[in-house]
């Protein structure tokens, strides 16, 4: 069982080779709070991850060593484990999803672990490693549904509450729920008052349902770029836990969650993958009823892949204002365009693109569709900046979004 004594007892065995990270007010994160971030992204390994690893991997029994190590990780429980079956030097074996980012398995084998990638999701790995282990009986080492792993986790919860005794709320990235059950579990006991709230991305908000239905429910497909919170089933035992400990949990965008990595990055100079961010975007977008109070956001990991960090930028660009784009339908003769960029530049926008489509079969032969994409301060500017537009006589058009994307793990 998850108690209090073993969360005491991780924290001190975890003393020496985990951070106490540190806990940074962020006053430009909401409007509505006191901030402050939990930098679990500054972790070793880059993640939280490692707590709950290798608090687990130091109560095995000599026999359970001797028969090696066997995980399955969409990333950063993978970089837990390896680090610390390699300061333990007991081999390791650990399954991925072959889409895992190349950065978090690179990592991984960097700690001396034997990588093995299979299926689209962290449940294909799953299952793949829950058969090698019936078949070799190695240890397997769970990545959230294990009261070791939890209490391992559990001690950021003490860490919060020495470093912030007045928090009133703890906002936690939840996806198989091992985090936010010892979290949850250490603040309950010792401060009942403060509320825990979980976050997750609404294309895989597994937790969610569940707490909804009242039983473990298993969504068909995740899909959400937020890899390390992807899980289309939650444990049993952190379900359990996240339905007595946990006051709430909220969901968020994908859009959302790329706004909150980009402001991390602007505003605290900090980097957060997808799911590190989701506590920091349920704040930023008002997902918590919470006002003037002291509000943690655990930002649980930093590992985010260099290959989608631009278009997650972008991303977070487009949904706070910073980077629009305006549809001109008008009549294909010269001097238009510098009278669209002559109307932008009054409003103190910036064109960075253009794009002159005369092929629409709907439009008149001698008419053109003019796309501009503009870098801008907000939405109120950009409020601004087609307003001026239409007062010198532009049609602006909504041309058809492209059609949304289905699921993309299954």
């Amino acid at each position: 069982m998850l108690t209090l004594d073993k969360i005491y007892h991780a924290n001190f065995i975890l003393k020496d080779v985990v951070r106490k990270t540190d806990l940074i007010f962020a006053p430009s994160l909401s409007g509505r709070n006191q901030v402050y971030l939990k930098t679990e992204n500054l972790q070793v390994t880059g993640s939280f991850k490692v707590r709950g690893a290798y608090y687990k991997i130091s109560q095995l029994t000599d026999e359970e060593r001797e028969k090696g190590i066997i995980a399955c990780s969409a990333g950063n429980h993978a970089q837990g484990v390896a680090l610390a079956a390699q300061k333990s030097e007991i081999p390791c074996l650990i399954y991925m999803p072959d889409g895992a980012p190349i950065s978090k398995v690179e990592a991984t084998k960097s700690y001396g672990a034997e990588v093995c990638l299979t299926g689209d999701t962290y449940d294909d790995a799953y299952e793949a490693a829950q058969l090698r282990q019936e078949q070799d009986g190695s240890t397997f080492i769970h990545p959230f549904d294990d009261d070791y792993v939890m209490a391992g986790q559990g001690t950021i919860g003490l860490e919060i509450l020495e470093q912030l005794k007045e928090v009133d709320a703890v906002v936690v990235p939840v996806g198989g729920g091992g985090l936010i059950s010892g979290v949850a579990f250490a603040i309950k006991h010792l401060k009942p008052e403060c509320r825990v709230i979980g976050v997750q991305a609404a294309g895989a908000a597994s937790m969610a349902e569940s707490v909804r239905a009242g039983e473990r429910t298993c969504l068909s497909c995740v899909d959400t770029f937020a890899d390390g919170i992807a899980v289309k089933m939650p444990g049993a035992h952190t379900f359990e836990q996240i339905r007595h400990y946990v006051d709430e949990i909220v969901t968020v965008s994908e859009d959302e969650i790329a706004a909150a990595i980009l402001q991390l990055m602007e505003k605290q100079k900090l980097v957060a993958e997808g799911a590190g961010a989701v506590a920091v975007a349920a704040t930023m977008f008002n997902k918590i009823n919470l006002d003037g109070k002291k509000v943690v956001c655990i930002v649980s990991g930093g590992n985010i892949d260099v290959n989608i960090l631009n278009r997650v930028i972008t991303r977070g660009m487009v949904m706070s204002g910073r980077r629009s784009t305006v549809n001109i339908a008008l009549m294909d003769k010269p001097g238009q365009l510098l009278g669209v960029a002559e109307a932008i530049s009054t409003m103190g926008g910036n064109v960075i693109a253009v794009h002159h489509d005369s092929s629409d079969p709907n439009m008149a032969i001698n008419s053109c569709f003019l796309r501009v994409v503009m870098e801008t301060r907000d939405h109120q500017q950009v409020r601004d900046i087609k307003d001026e537009l239409i007062r010198r006589g532009f049609h602006l058009v909504e041309k058809e979004k492209e059609p949304e994307s289905g699921c993309l793990l299954k």
